[in-house]
Order: structure tokens, then C-alpha cells, then sequence
């Protein structure tokens, strides 16, 4: 029962807090609301490609050829493309592909 208990308030809170902002800037005329929703995806995307790569020796291994392969892929796929997703899923796959297949 107390672990029931325990989801539900989880749940609740987890629901609050997406739910809120927009209950409180249903306005959006707010200019620092605007500023945010512009700038605030290409800096998570800046923040998880320094996360992926933070971790990759050039000087050892596979010498990053498959990170280097992954976010190139990204990269060409995102400029003819134009589809978030695509280029994501794509990169995706090249690098496991050459950790799995080429790097065993």
C-alpha cells in the first residue's frame, strides 16, 4: 500500500510540474518566455553532443572514428533532410553499426 501511495504522489508532482508552465505563461507575449523557447533546444543539443563526446580518446582505441561517423552522419543527414529525428535515429545507427561491426 505504501508503495501504491509512494507512485501516486510521484506521479502527481511528476504531472504538476509539467503541467504548470503552462498554466502560468499561457501568455505567451512574455518576451524572456519567447527568448527561452528559441534558444533553449539548440543548447540542450549543444549541451548532449559535449556529454556524448566528453569521454572519447584520440589517442587510444578506435581513436573516435565511430563518434566521429555518428555526429558527421547527423550532421549530412540534418542538411539534406531537415528532420531532427532522422538525423538523431541515423546517427544512431552508423555508430552502433561500427561498434558492433567494425570494432568487435
Amino acid at each position: 500500500m505504501h508503495d501504491l501511495m509512494l507512485i501516486g504522489v510521484i506521479a502527481i508532482i511528476t504531472l504538476l510540474t509539467r503541467l504548470l508552465p503552462f498554466i502560468l505563461f499561457k501568455n505567451h507575449t512574455n518576451p524572456i518566455i519567447e527568448y527561452l523557447g528559441n534558444v533553449l533546444p539548440y543548447a540542450i543539443m549543444a549541451m548532449l553532443v559535449v556529454y556524448c563526446l566528453k569521454g572519447v580518446d584520440l589517442l587510444s582505441g578506435n581513436h573516435g572514428i565511430c563518434e566521429i561517423l555518428g555526429v558527421g552522419t547527423v550532421i549530412v543527414l540534418h542538411i539534406l533532410k531537415r528532420n531532427t529525428l532522422l538525423s538523431i535515429f541515423g546517427g544512431t545507427i552508423v555508430y552502433m553499426l561500427c561498434v558492433q561491426i567494425l570494432f568487435v
